[in-house]
């Protein structure tokens, strides 16, 4: 571990230190690190406008538990990491989003997924990382993707959560799930913002298996921590300015595990078979009743088929 870096233990969560990494290219990444420095490293790379808090505490330490040391971070443009300024005032236009499923190419985004891989690289050689395994969730398992199909010789293994690699003739995003992602609260109000965030999870969650004390209480605590809407738009943007990964996909020889909820509405079952097909030798679970999110019900079948992954 790069020692002129100075942890901090993390106020969130005892058993993990927190810091700031300097990438070198102008962004710095908050980080947070537990386990045993000599344990295997997973290094977990969270999804669009999701700060580090969305990987479970629970989760971390199940994996920690199983002999791991677990790297969670906040991508650029959110939580406690760089934002990133643009000139322009960031937009979504239908017009991209349908050049996007068509396959055409965007432009006009500050950065893009090709970007953010390079910062995920970047900070496995900051941390001084030995081939560390990937966890990518949603926009992070696209980031993780690239990282794979262009860095091979940073990391050990693959694994993907709900995820897609966004090739043409996908399903897309069922409305409803998709509108409760790009909306926006109807006020700056905390409490108002709060109620909106809990109504996010509520739609693309687990049906059931949503708490809704615990959940507003994670609202605010992410609220507190961090609120910058446009970084999710900016990151939404990147997404729609990278495109396809069908062709990098068939590049990663990296044994990989695809996980993917069956209730999951915001990016159905397919996306994550489509990963799966279009990597050689990947591996593809489906967890019965799960959405797009991480509840308490199933972090210990997660963390396991994960932890097995790694260690076969």
């Amino acid at each position: 571990m790069n020692s002129t870096l100075r942890f901090d233990v993390s106020p969130y969560t005892p058993y993990m230190q927190e810091a700031k990494v300097d990438l070198g290219n102008g962004v710095q990444l908050h980080v947070e690190i537990g386990g045993k420095a000599e344990d295997p490293a997973i290094v977990l790379i969270m999804g669009l406008g999701a700060q580090l808090l969305f990987w479970p505490n629970f989760f971390c330490k199940l994996l920690i538990d199983r002999g791991f040391r677990v790297i969670r971070f906040d991508n650029r443009d959110i939580g406690l990491s760089t934002k990133i300024s643009h000139s322009h005032k960031p937009r979504i236009r239908l017009q991209q989003m349908g050049r996007f499923a068509l396959g055409l190419k965007n432009h006009g985004a500050p950065y893009n997924l090709h970007d953010m891989a390079n910062d995920v690289v970047l900070l496995i050689d900051r941390l001084n990382l030995e081939r560390p395994h990937l966890i990518g969730a949603s926009m992070g398992g696209m980031i993780a993707q690239i990282v794979a199909a262009q860095h091979p010789d940073k990391i050990s293994k693959l694994g993907i959560l709900f995820s897609s690699n966004n090739q043409t003739m996908l399903p897309p995003p069922f409305p409803k799930q998709l509108a409760s992602l790009l909306a926006k609260p109807k006020s700056r109000d905390e409490n108002v913002i709060i109620n909106h965030s809990l109504k996010v999870f509520q739609t693309i969650g687990s049906p059931g298996y949503i708490h809704q004390i615990d959940t507003l209480q994670t609202s605010r605590k992410l609220y507190q921590r961090s609120y910058y809407p446009t970084g999710v738009l900016q990151q939404f943007l990147a997404i729609l300015c990278t495109g396809s990964l069908l062709h990098l996909d068939k590049k990663i020889s990296t044994a990989t595990l695809v996980v993917h909820g069956s209730r999951d509405r915001l990016l159905p079952p397919s996306h994550g078979k489509a990963i799966a097909k279009a990597i050689s030798g990947a591996k593809f679970t489906l967890i019965e009743g799960m959405g797009h999110d991480i509840p308490p019900h199933f972090i210990p079948k997660l963390s396991s088929l994960f932890a097995d992954h790694f260690q076969s």
